[in-house]
């Protein structure tokens, strides 16, 4: 937004320049300080326009080059315009070396382990990295690995450290679902590592997954939940695709304190209900075993927990694997009525006759939090479900609060 508000106000700065030259007969390009205008509001423009959302999705590598080029490039014509830019340059340029620094300071190389299930997804298994992060941060992720050396993409960590995570397994995982070449090529590249692996070894079998060794850099950690689920009795966690790993470190964490820890600190959760929407039921294996884990451990205790996976499209139907509490469904679900059935409350009087909610219980009182992550449209239609109850229902309720991720250039 900024440079947005920059572009524009030197459009109206040198559309008035213009202006004044016109009207007095002068030459717009020719002398230094005006042909150095014009060139430094070019090169501000190609910055805007390679960094519109539609630019970035499609030619992200393409949109990073010119960044940085056009970035220096800037500078460059604005100190050869005025003199008096310069007070406003070098404390930039300070600025930004400082922040590169700070972030050269937090890099880490670690060994890694990287393994494919299938085409769509890689796993990084960061070894010798038991804490230092929260259930819900993100850390930006280098792989040296064939030619893309010097590309880094930031990726959610998959669980909470070791020892506040219900599973207490060693390192930090990362998940890389392909969405564009970087993820492709990380893919095709583990995949074929692991099949010379199993083919130059006769100890392996073609169904076991062999892990290839790799070095990372990680930056982080960053970001996370701006909610502590275990403030309030309801937890609703919401994910789209790839954008569960963010609900999944969410769902170990609140577990691990209820169920592991005793509720250390008086977390206050008794009922999570944990919805995925994905493509296919193939999917569903990305995470089976971490979804099963939790519904297992967790069984018999002080918390509910029910898992709910809406498949959008009808893809190797068999392909289900077994996790408790589990409703697996073919459509596209209602994040209101989800949010609806959830806390109990009976569906809107137009949908009352339509559709029965699955689930009527009494509510407590005591809060709603509601987590999401995913796509932008997902994340969209979760602020607005959550406004949609209006306020009578959020004082019943006793408050709801909602966080979301998009995962989205």
């Amino acid at each position: 937004m900024s440079g947005r508000l920059m572009f524009l106000s030197a459009c109206i700065h040198g559309s008035l320049w213009i202006r004044n030259h016109l009207q007095y007969g002068l030459p717009i390009l020719g002398p230094q300080k005006e042909t150095s205008g014009v060139a430094t509001l070019s090169v501000l423009g190609l910055i805007v326009l390679t960094s519109l959302r539609l630019v970035r999705r499609l030619f992200y590598q393409a949109f990073f080059v010119v960044h940085i080029l056009t970035f220096v490039a800037f500078f460059v014509t604005l100190r050869y315009h005025t003199l008096y830019s310069q007070p406003w340059i070098f404390p930039a340029l300070a600025f930004f070396a400082a922040d590169a620094l700070l972030r050269f300071l937090r890099y880490r190389i670690k060994d890694a382990r990287l393994s494919a299930p299938d085409e769509l997804m890689t796993f990084v298994h960061i070894q010798d990295c038991d804490d230092g992060w929260l259930a819900g941060q993100h850390v930006q992720l280098r792989i040296f690995f064939s030619s893309r050396i010097f590309e880094s993409h930031p990726f959610t960590i998959l669980s909470p450290p070791p020892g506040r995570s219900y599973f207490n397994r060693s390192g930090m995982i990362l998940a890389a679902r392909v969405n564009g070449d970087w993820t492709r090529e990380l893919n095709t590249y583990t995949r074929n590592e692991q099949d010379f692996s199993i083919s130059a070894s006769e100890k392996w079998t073609s169904d076991q997954r062999v892990d290839v060794p790799v070095h990372v850099m990680i930056d982080g950690p960053y970001g996370g939940s701006s909610v502590d689920l275990g403030q309030y009795e309801t937890v609703l966690l919401v994910a789209g695709g790839s954008g569960a790993t963010f609900t999944l470190g969410l769902l170990d964490d609140i577990v691990y304190r209820c169920v592991k820890a005793g509720r250390p600190d008086g977390e206050r959760t008794t009922r999570i209900e944990f919805v995925w929407c994905i493509k296919s039921f193939d999917r569903i294996a990305w995470f089976a075993q971490m979804l099963a884990d939790i519904a297992t451990l967790a069984a018999g205790c002080s918390l509910e927990i029910y898992f709910s996976i809406f498949v959008t499209c009808l893809c190797d139907p068999e392909a289900v694997p077994f996790i408790p509490n589990c409703d697996v469904k073919l459509e596209r679900p209602s994040v209101y009525m989800l949010l609806r059935e959830t806390t109990g409350l009976s569906p809107p009087p137009s949908d009352a006759e339509e559709k029965k909610p699955l689930l009527i219980r009494s509510h407590g009182g005591g809060g709603v939090a509601v987590c999401a992550s995913g796509p932008e449209s997902l994340t969209v239609e979760t602020r607005n479900a959550v406004a949609r109850l209006g306020v009578r229902n959020a004082l019943k309720l006793g408050g709801v609060v909602v966080h979301v991720e998009s995962f989205a250039l």
